[in-house]
């Protein structure tokens, strides 16, 4: 494992000033009076709670940096001289109908209005955070171009600043949300969904009334928790009369923006910023019955599930309710994640790890899988992926019953690039990085001419970031179609367990997947003594 340093890291712009510090406190060995910083120890004495965030808000996304004992590194995929399945039709294979490009990567979820997608993958929950506010057009568009599923997360609208409402306070008015849903649809090719999320204040909002009733929302999304914390959605905001806002719709805010004290301070310019915060939700297994059923009776074709990095005992809740309810989807999402908005030290330091999260899951599924009848929920795993070789190895491990990786920051970050090459084109200020390709969109995007192919003059309207994100999700497909056809493998439902091992004996013990030193032995002892 690597060294970890609790008490500085770039996340919150700290750092050590001595060459040595000590592991357990990651405050430096020579810690000297006069010391001119800049240590989480040292920031935090005069910036305070400041300092539990990544910063600055709005500007990044954090994700988490702890270096776990086992992880997806240590599987690799197998490969074979002979042998092909999941060709068109059963059909044997040969050399001339086993070129990578012919395996297909189409997946789909749900229980009977089934969703199905182009790549085995889908966006993390992109919701009340600015990143994701400003950005929405960039991720929404390509996603939709590129046949996946997008997540609109949980807060839209209750933060949305022209919010109107009932006199029950349920939401009768969401321009932000209407224009998230909008941007989706309008290049839906009829592939992959895009999903609203639902939390308590959500839930207390009206929302799922509003998104079904009003803008034909198909599939909602219940929200138990995520990878990345393990408190309730999080955004800051920089204005007094905005925070005062947000508390009066019934958010915690804090500092209080109603405390003189306070207010005086925010005058003062020592405060700049306030945290909205969303309640804790409590799960009941008859109340998330009825919840579902309800969605259902508003008219959602599609109720999806997301858990976050909790132990067993959640975790097997939400299977076997998921699996009473026939949700479409459960989304189960680890240790450390990546967010807009987390406290630092809780995403380092709390929750069940990725990997292990999956391995409890199998285990978990598998046992529900001896009950004759039982119905298993589709599902997807969440939590620090961002390469073609991931999704193998998730889809892998959890087959048959994982149909998707859902990816949070390495599906922003097209949107990021794509959008500041845009910026960096009209300022004549290309990076070396970029220009090195050219100076001009169709020099730059390798994918579009391919896009102007398919939607003609209309791509030159579509924001860049979209471009960027279709780009990515191109390079995610083919990919992993090479690695499919290494493995012999022609479509997803071919991929099995056996075609991952362990490179290490703890890893084969914690996955139940077989040691690198074990596979394929026994035919192989056969063959050499025949």
């Amino acid at each position: 494992m690597t060294l970890q340093r609790p008490n500085a890291n770039d996340a919150t712009q700290t750092s050590n000033r001595s060459r040595d510090v000590s592991p357990a406190s990651g405050i430096c060995t020579r810690c000297v009076d006069g010391c001119r910083g800049n240590c989480e120890v040292f920031k935090a004495s005069f910036r305070g709670r400041e300092v539990i965030y990544p910063g600055p808000f709005g500007e990044i996304t954090a994700g988490g940096d702890k270096d776990y004992p086992i992880d997806y590194s240590h599987l690799n995929i197998m490969g074979y001289a002979l042998g092909a399945t999941g060709l068109p039709g059963g059909a044997e294979g040969n050399p001339d109908n086993t070129l990578f490009p012919n395996a297909n990567t189409e997946t789909e979820f749900g229980h009977t209005n089934k969703v199905k997608m182009k790549v085995p993958i889908f966006t993390g929950a992109l919701g009340s955070t600015e990143i994701a506010r400003k950005n929405w057009e960039h991720f929404a568009v390509g996603a939709a171009i590129s046949g996946i599923s997008l997540v609109c997360g949980e807060n839209v609208c209750g933060i949305d600043p022209l919010l109107e409402r009932d006199s029950n306070g349920h939401v009768t008015k969401a321009p932000d949300m209407d224009r998230r849903v909008e941007n989706y649809r309008r290049y839906h090719q009829g592939y992959g969904d895009i999903l609203v999320q639902m939390n308590v204040e959500d839930t207390r909002l009206g929302v799922a009334e509003y998104v079904i009733g009003k803008l034909g929302v198909e599939t909602v999304e219940l929200k138990w928790g995520q990878g990345a914390k393990c408190i309730g959605g999080e955004i800051k905001v920089n204005d007094l009369e905005r925070a005062l806002e947000l508390q009066r719709r019934g958010y915690l805010v804090t500092p209080d923006p109603n405390d003189p004290a306070i207010q005086a301070a925010f005058a003062d310019g020592a405060i700049r910023q306030f945290e909205r915060h969303s309640r804790l939700g409590f799960i009941d297994e008859e109340g998330f019955y009825a919840e579902v059923q309800r969605l259902r009776d508003l008219g959602a074709k599609r109720v999806t599930l997301k858990t976050g990095a909790y132990g067993m005992r959640e975790l097997a809740m939400a299977i076997k309710w998921a699996s009473n309810a026939h949700i479409d989807l459960l989304t189960i999402d680890g240790a450390p994640g990546g967010t807009g908005m987390s406290p630092w030290r809780m995403m380092e330091e709390w929750g069940i790890p990725t990997f292990y999260l999956q391995c409890m899951t199998n285990e978990l599924v598998n046992k529900l899988r001896e009950k004759n009848g039982a119905y298993i929920p589709d599902i997807a795993i969440a939590g620090g992926f961002s390469t073609e070789d991931h999704v193998y190895k998730v889809l892998a491990m959890g087959a048959p019953h994982t149909k998707a990786v859902c990816m949070g920051r390495a599906l922003m970050i097209p949107g990021f690039v794509g959008k500041n090459i845009d910026l960096w084109m009209k300022e004549q200020n290309l990076p070396k990085t970029v220009s090195e390709f050219g100076t001009t969109k169709e020099e730059i995007f390798v994918s579009y001419e391919t896009l102007k192919a398919e939607f003609g003059a209309e791509v030159d309207t579509m924001p860049l970031g979209a471009i960027a994100l279709y780009t990515f999700s191109d390079k995610l497909k083919v990919g992993l179609q090479q690695l499919m056809s290494g493995s012999r493998k022609f479509d997803l439902p071919s991929i099995t367990r056996s075609d991952v091992f362990a490179l290490t004996e703890e890893a084969a013990k914690v996955s139940g997947l077989t040691y690198v030193m074990d596979v394929q032995r026994d035919e192989a002892m056969r063959i050499i003594s025949e």
